[in-house]
């Protein structure tokens, strides 16, 4: 864990599944991006999605009228996202070191991949990055996972069974080191069955340390609300809330 993040390696292989059974997050969060974001950025404006994953989100705002460019650290996640969001602009980044000129007009980081920075201080490296390539002005929403979501859903596993995969995924809560685990293991029929296996990191961060890095970064106008507030519903709605802030 000395890397501070989850290695994108870790998500090597991922794409496939993430992509069919991870995009439901695109269309629980509709509700929450659209007060926070469509509703309050004009059409034709620069949008910076951070860590787009398989780019469902892109693909929505870019068929919005919105000037997409899409960063992920996964090259596995942005083979799909080329697909689904053919008319942004897509890049290979990780979170913690790129540099873009400051053009944007707002950025987004969505399903609580900000979780997936495992030091506080690598979540402040992102941060600063998204600041540097705000506007004056620029508006900043991403989500994470509060300790109810950890306590709630990470202790739960699924299968999933098809003719030509199978997934198990599993999770657990390390309490004391505010550690949200996930195992995967896909079996896959190509060319014969191949077995994968993959362990997903989350770090469980406070308000209050979300709201500390924003404002070191230099963010203002810091406001935090519950998705249940802004519309979300279901599973992902445990726990997870929404920050926006300004760049000054």
């Amino acid at each position: 864990m000395g890397t501070g993040c989850n290695s994108p390696a870790v998500y090597q292989g991922l794409g496939w599944f993430y992509d069919r059974y991870w995009r439901e997050y695109g269309e629980a969060a509709a509700p929450a991006l659209d007060r926070l974001v469509v509703a309050r950025v004009p059409r034709g404006a620069r949008i910076l999605d951070l860590c787009c994953g398989t780019g469902q989100i892109a693909a929505d705002l870019t068929r919005r009228g919105f000037r997409v460019t899409g960063l992920d650290g996964s090259l596995d996640m942005l083979v799909f996202a080329r697909r689904s969001a053919p008319e942004a602009a897509l890049a290979a980044a990780d979170a913690r070191c790129f540099a873009l000129r400051p053009c944007f007009d707002a950025a987004i980081c969505t399903f609580d991949s900000l979780n997936h920075l495992l030091r506080i201080a690598d979540v402040e490296a992102a941060m600063r990055n998204v600041h540097d390539a705000l506007v004056p002005g620029g508006l900043f929403i991403f989500d994470i996972n509060m300790e109810e979501a950890y306590r709630r859903e990470w202790g739960k596993s699924s299968t999933i069974a098809e003719p030509d995969h199978l997934c198990y995924v599993r999770g657990r809560y390390d309490a004391e080191r505010r550690l949200g685990v996930t195992e995967i293991t896909t079996f896959r029929l190509e060319n014969g069955w191949t077995r994968q296996d993959l362990t997903v990191y989350q770090r469980c961060y406070t308000r209050g340390e979300m709201r500390e890095a924003l404002a070191r970064v230099g963010f203002r106008d810091i406001e935090v609300q519950a998705a249940k507030a802004l519309g979300v519903e279901g599973r992902l709605a445990i726990g997870r809330v929404y920050f926006t802030s300004r760049k000054t």
